[in-house]
């Protein structure tokens, strides 16, 4: 018996098929293979915390600009978002549990490599690959923990622990930033690395083997893959250099224009493809379009507002890393507390009015913060900001999660979670690069006083609270739609007959 069979022959054992036995215990064989998923979830959290807390003494040891630096956190975040849409392909044709075994091993011998480079190309090189191997864990283990826990209040119950992992990777990898970084930035990068072959480790022994892969003909459209990387590199780093070559040059009107001919290429290949790397046909669904412009707005205002108070608080007012870490860190014990708790907030309210709830604590969290001064007011300002982010990405990272893969056929949820899980990263990827080029062009490389960074500071900040409320307005809409399944319908989950769950009931944004 494997997983899908064993978390179904539970779900079948339920007196109550409102409930799906979610409250019930778990065998430990489902616990084992939950564990393993979410210690790869808590890697990737622990390690872009930690780099984020990072950036201002990197860039002292290695003279960094702002542009430069931001491509430490950029490099990372293409890579993983640029090569998602094939790890998402890999997993299903591959095997998830190779591909994710594999992916980790490499993730693990990279991390080392970054932690020994002692120059900025290195570093960026190496974090562009380890970015790559997280594009292969993460859709595998995505689309291993949502054909292992069958949809309902059991994959809620499931996402809401893997978004806790998430969360508390996230919190202690920002704890262990500022006390790493006292001794040396180069420990941030250095300790992933005996992380990942823990979990390595851990899966090898525990995730089953059992995993039948049918190719059936089916390839992987590198054609495809190749061009919508192009696109997505190509469009970060125009944004990024824009600053220095001018918005209205010849090189950057004509690198947006090489990006647009690269999507529509994409397309192309896509639509002719027998086996394309993504059906155009998927973005019709009105609810995975919220999802994934939910996903850029989150993730993306997120790390560009870690970047710019990072800044604010190391290099404008002087903190030390340590004291910068513990700022961030009530927002991650938020996430942690509350992502215990998603899978029945899901169940009793719906996704998509919990994305409406993060969305409005997001905007209202980035709006605090545009009061703040050139001497940091943690208790007025700082305090109330990370508690608010803190609500918005307990509640926004489940609800847009279980409606980017909800009703999804298994042999293809590994492309959901890589088109999911593409929009968070490039979205956070676009979002930064715009904000650092607007941060340049107000003049903070430059600035002479402490207020006249603060100026230059402001209208990115504004920018990030804009695209925030972009989100909000995007979840909004979604609330509007009206729902697409009746309750009391019935369909068919492996070999055993249940209710269909409503949008509440399943955590899914109605389409």
């Amino acid at each position: 018996m494997n997983c899908q069979q064993e978390a179904e022959l539970h779900l079948h054992r339920c007196t109550d098929p409102e409930k799906l036995c979610a409250e019930r215990q778990w065998s430990p064989r489902l616990w084992a293979i939950l564990l393993v998923l979410c210690g790869a979830l808590f890697l990737d959290a622990l390690d872009v915390s930690m780099v984020g807390v990072a950036l201002p003494s990197i860039r002292s040891s290695l003279s960094l600009s702002t542009s430069s630096l931001q491509w430490i956190v950029s490099g990372y975040v293409l890579g993983y978002g640029g090569l998602l849409l094939l790890g998402g392909r890999a997993a299903d044709l591959l095997g998830r549990r190779r591909v994710f075994l594999v992916a980790l091993a490499i993730f693990a011998v990279v991390s080392l490599a970054g932690g020994l480079v002692s120059s900025a190309g290195p570093l960026i090189a190496a974090r562009l690959i380890k970015g790559a191997a997280a594009a292969f864990t993460a859709p595998a283990g995505l689309s291993l923990l949502t054909t292992t826990f069958p949809e309902g209040p059991m994959r809620n119950r499931a996402i809401s622990v893997y978004s806790a992992f998430g969360a508390c990777g996230f919190s202690l990898g920002l704890v262990l930033s500022g006390v790493l970084t006292e001794l040396s930035w180069r420990w941030t990068l250095l300790v992933p690395a005996p992380a990942a072959l823990i979990v390595l480790v851990a899966g090898m022994v525990l995730i089953p083997t059992t995993e039948r892969v049918d190719r059936a003909g089916r390839r992987f459209d590198l054609p495809g893959a190749f061009a919508i990387t192009a696109a997505m590199l190509l469009l970060v780093f125009t944004v990024v250099s824009a600053q220095d070559a001018g918005w209205a040059s010849v090189r950057t009107i004509g690198s947006f224009v090489a990006v647009a001919i690269l999507v529509a290429v994409f397309i192309a290949i896509e639509e002719r493809s027998h086996d394309p790397l993504v059906r155009i046909s998927i973005f019709r669904s009105a609810a995975l379009t919220r999802a994934n412009i939910g996903a850029v707005a989150l993730f993306g205002t997120y790390v560009s507002f870690q970047f710019l108070v990072t800044q604010y608080l190391q290099t404008l007012a002087h903190w030390s890393a340590i004291s910068t870490a513990l700022a961030f860190l009530p927002g991650g014990i938020v996430v942690a507390v509350l992502s215990l708790r998603m899978g029945s907030l899901v169940n009793r309210f719906g996704s998509a009015r919990l994305a409406i709830v993060a969305f409005a604590c997001l905007v209202a969290a980035y709006a605090v913060f545009l009061r703040a001064g050139t001497k940091p007011d943690y208790l007025g300002v700082m305090l109330p900001a990370m508690l608010l982010i803190g609500l918005a990405f307990g509640l926004g990272f489940t609800a847009l999660s279980l409606a980017a893969t909800a009703g999804v056929r298994d042999e293809e949820q590994g492309l959901a979670a890589s088109l999911f899980q593409t929009a968070f990263q490039v979205g956070g990827a676009v979002v930064l690069a715009v904000v650092t080029a607007v941060i340049d062009a107000g003049g903070a490389n430059d600035a002479a006083s402490a207020q006249a960074t603060l100026h230059a500071y402001r209208p990115a900040l504004g920018l990030i609270t804009g695209v925030a409320a972009l989100g909000l307005v995007v979840a909004l809409a979604g609330a509007r739609r009206p729902r697409s399944t009746p309750t009391g319908t019935t369909r068919r989950v492996g070999s055993i007959r249940r209710r269909t769950q409503t949008p509440v009931d399943s955590g899914r944004i109605a389409a």
